[in-house]
């Protein structure tokens, strides 16, 4: 668990972006400190208006890029500006508001609050499905909080569901330390079974996404899993399968429960049975005994497999674990590796969403986005913004068909489509 300063300068609007991060912060099991000096990671949401107002967003990078052990940068000065913090020679992780929270774990798994409660937010519901893991990763200090995986029953859960939808849920998280071993503790890992009674057994229109699973989990159900996915249209195609390294090396020594050709065969998968789905992974960079030819590894896994939506983060050691007694690597190196990788990431994701523009796409309406936008989820998860949403009539919860007409890297513009009359119907005179 992570200490994190964060620090928010602009509109409203940025201030509702913070509200959120530190809200998937919080639920992670991460804390708030009162200054940069105690924290693990600093968070600067930044604001972009006026010229003077950059020049303090720098200046003040710079201070706390010297105050704390690691800096993100996020907000509409990082999204628009981003070179102009990497030409200072500041380091800091630029990323997009959504991509903090996971940036911030260190590849840690997801731990949330004491209870394991469903929580419907906006038309959101949150549904953890279990608690705690069954794997002991050298680096990861959240298996000290959350224990091995504790499972209620499939019975329980898709109750659990069918409230949140009758509250008014169209987006159900499915969320645990690792869905992919639930169940597990009982016997049998129960994933699909879950999945497939929310999609056959609850009435309504709504939609659901599975929250991170690791790879050693998903490979012996990955062929009943995919299967699930490809029957049911309530499902997202989307899957959440940290890989962390592209060298066996390392995933041995991060006592990961997985090799990289299980993960091949996870994706291979996923490919045979989706024709369009977002595969989302993580990658540790500068692990201790992480080589030249491991990072190339990685690299190379990156650039064949083409993740949709890829989380980088340096190792930082975490007190308590096995990884923190070891002999880190040089923060110049992991810079320039996190560098590497980021870059190569930007290129395959904005990729992806240049390949979107011209199609159209069915989405779900989730949250007010800014000014007078929306944000939208596709199938496959994708992340769509919807401009000048009041004259569309468009609000979350919403369901449409929208055209999308560009992108910006990580994630794309849409216009709604007119709905075309049936032509079996009869018109009036």
């Amino acid at each position: 668990m992570a200490r994190y300063h964060i620090e928010t300068y602009g509109c409203t609007s940025n201030r509702g972006e913070s509200r959120a991060i530190e809200s998937a912060l919080r639920d992670a099991g991460h804390y708030r400190v009162d200054g940069p000096e105690e924290a693990d990671v600093a968070i600067m949401n930044t604001c972009t208006v006026v010229e003077k107002t950059e020049r303090n967003m720098l200046r003040r990078a710079k201070e706390l890029e010297s105050e704390t052990a690691d800096l993100i940068i996020t907000g509409c000065m990082a999204l628009a500006q981003g070179n102009d913090f990497r030409e200072e020679g500041i380091d800091a992780q630029i990323l997009h508001w959504d991509d903090v929270p996971t940036a911030v774990t260190n590849g840690e798994c997801p731990t949330p609050g004491p209870g394991v409660e469903p929580v419907l937010d906006g038309v959101v519901g949150i549904l953890p499905i279990a608690r705690g893991c069954m794997s002991n990763c050298s680096y990861c200090i959240t298996k000290f909080a959350t224990g091995r995986v504790d499972s209620p029953s499939v019975d329980e859960n898709v109750e659990k569901a069918r409230a949140l939808v009758h509250a008014g849920a169209k987006e159900l998280r499915i969320t645990g330390q690792d869905t992919g071993v639930y169940g597990w503790d009982k016997g049998d890992r129960k994933l699909p079974e879950l999945l497939d009674r929310i999609c056959t057994e609850i009435d309504g229109e709504f939609r659901v996404r599975v929250g991170m699973a690791n790879p050693g989990g998903v490979h012996g159900i990955r062929e009943e899993l995919a299967g699930v996915f490809a029957e049911h249209d309530k499902l997202y195609n989307f899957i959440h399968a940290p890989v962390q390294s592209g060298s066996d090396e390392v995933l041995e020594h991060m006592r990961r429960q997985h090799r990289v050709d299980k993960f091949r065969e996870i994706v291979e998968t996923f490919d045979r049975e989706l024709a369009y789905w977002t595969l989302s992974t993580d990658f540790i960079v500068g692990y201790p005994t992480e080589t030249d030819e491991d990072h190339e590894r990685s690299m190379e896994l990156l650039r064949e497999i083409r993740p949709e939506k890829v989380n980088v983060t340096r190792f930082s050691k975490r007190p308590g674990t096995d990884a923190a007694d070891l002999k880190g690597l040089g923060g110049t190196l992991k810079k320039e590796r996190s560098k590497e990788m980021s870059e190569a990431k930007m290129d395959i994701v904005a990729a992806a969403y240049d390949e979107m523009v011209g199609t159209e796409r069915e989405v779900l309406v989730v949250e007010e986005g800014t000014g007078d936008s929306v944000k939208c989820r596709d199938e496959a998860y994708r992340q769509i913004i919807v401009q000048n949403a009041t004259e569309h009539g468009l609000e979350p919860g919403d369901f449409a068909r929208v055209k999308v007409t560009a992108h910006q890297t990580v994630y794309a513009f849409a216009e709604p489509v007119e709905a075309q009359p049936d032509p079996r119907e009869p018109t009036a005179a």
